[in-house]
């Protein structure tokens, strides 16, 4: 088996390339694979034959093949969006891609052919709101949940707008794509703490969303029955006395759900956390300093290794995780280019 590292970087126009070594979690570039057009964010087809690759320059999501013996792209089409992509992730059944529009202020679902490319107008489109960050469906593929950011940010038509601070949610029909207001729609967060990305844990009934202006994370218990969510808790991702301004970014939780981690930008550091096996809750571990402007994060799937890519560095940093307490230890850093956005990792 072999296991690739893709890394988004826009600054280049180019998707990097790495193969990880799985006994120590050294990663070796292969090469790079050109991407105009500003290229990110990424996401990979459930079968692991495609990439999927927003580029923002061009509003477009590009659909490439893998070949499994070198880790090497190959494009296969393209679909104009009219928007920006800033987030995809596709359903269980990889029929369906999902995607979150920033300054789009709008989510979307696009059917997948069998050729594993997304294809015509969209089967559903959402107004969430500007900001619009993040955009899945749950485990049980039968609901799905979309964030928005909050704070004042500038429109394409130079308006300044507010971010919904919300999360919404959805029922989700995988047999053809469509989503259905849930109730409540709606689920406010206490302070304008902008919940960003979200990871489902593995065993419980529980949701956790980075809260990018909040600097914090909170979990939710899920309703499995009726797809709803209900906070139990707030923590933060910085250290004690900590004054300077950060902004949080990703958020990844392990295979078997036992540790979770958030990069901190402006703290430069990821937030390490142990997940109670009984309730999904939360206990700090540590801050572990990281590259500049962390902004992409990923854990390798059977949990020994994180990467970390440094928007303002340009370059990734692999750790061990300690798989007794969740604590990182760093094996390396390696220059990527100008940039570095997004990270996805493959197993074939």
């Amino acid at each position: 088996m072999k296991h690739f590292l893709y890394v988004a970087v826009s600054g280049e126009d180019k998707i990097a390339v790495f193969e990880i070594n799985p006994s120590t979690g050294e990663i070796e570039k292969c090469f790079d694979v050109g991407v105009p057009n500003l290229p990110y964010p990424l996401a990979l087809n459930p079968n692991g034959r495609y990439l999927y690759i927003g580029r923002q320059n061009t509003k477009e999501i590009s659909t490439f093949s893998i070949d499994s013996n070198t880790g090497n792209l190959s494009i296969l089409d393209s679909l104009f969006v009219g928007s920006d992509p800033c987030y995809f992730s596709i359903d269980k059944t990889g029929k369906y891609l999902l995607s979150a529009y920033y300054v789009g202020s709008k989510i979307q679902v696009h059917s997948v052919g069998e050729d594993g490319i997304p294809f015509g107008e969209p089967v559903e489109t959402r107004n969430i709101g500007y900001g619009a960050h993040s955009f899945s469906t749950d485990p049980q593929n039968k609901f799905a949940f979309a964030s928005c950011i909050a704070g004042k940010y500038i429109s394409e038509s130079d308006k300044s707008e507010n971010g919904a601070n919300a999360i919404f949610q959805f029922k989700f029909n995988e047999l053809n794509g469509k989503v259905l207001h849930n109730t409540p729609l709606k689920v406010v967060p206490d302070g304008q703490v902008g919940p960003r990305h979200f990871c489902f844990n593995p065993k419980k009934s529980v949701v956790y969303f980075s809260n990018e202006q909040g600097c914090s994370v909170t979990s939710y218990n899920l309703d499995p029955i009726l797809g709803t969510i209900t906070p139990f808790q707030t923590i933060s991702t910085l250290p004690d006395g900590f004054e300077g301004d950060n902004t949080c970014s990703q958020i990844q939780i392990s295979p078997v759900g036992n540790f979770l981690y958030a990069p901190n930008r402006g703290h430069d550091s990821i937030a390490c956390f142990s997940v109670n096996e009984f309730d999904g809750s939360l206990k700090y571990i540590q801050n572990i300093p990281t590259e500049t402007e962390p902004r992409a994060i990923n854990i390798h799937p059977q949990g020994k290794f994180i990467y970390v890519a440094g928007e303002n560095s340009g370059m990734i940093a692999a750790y061990n995780v300690n798989l007794f307490d969740g604590t990182l230890d760093l094996i390396n850093t390696y220059d990527v280019g100008k940039s570095p956005m997004w990270i996805s990792i493959l197993l074939v």
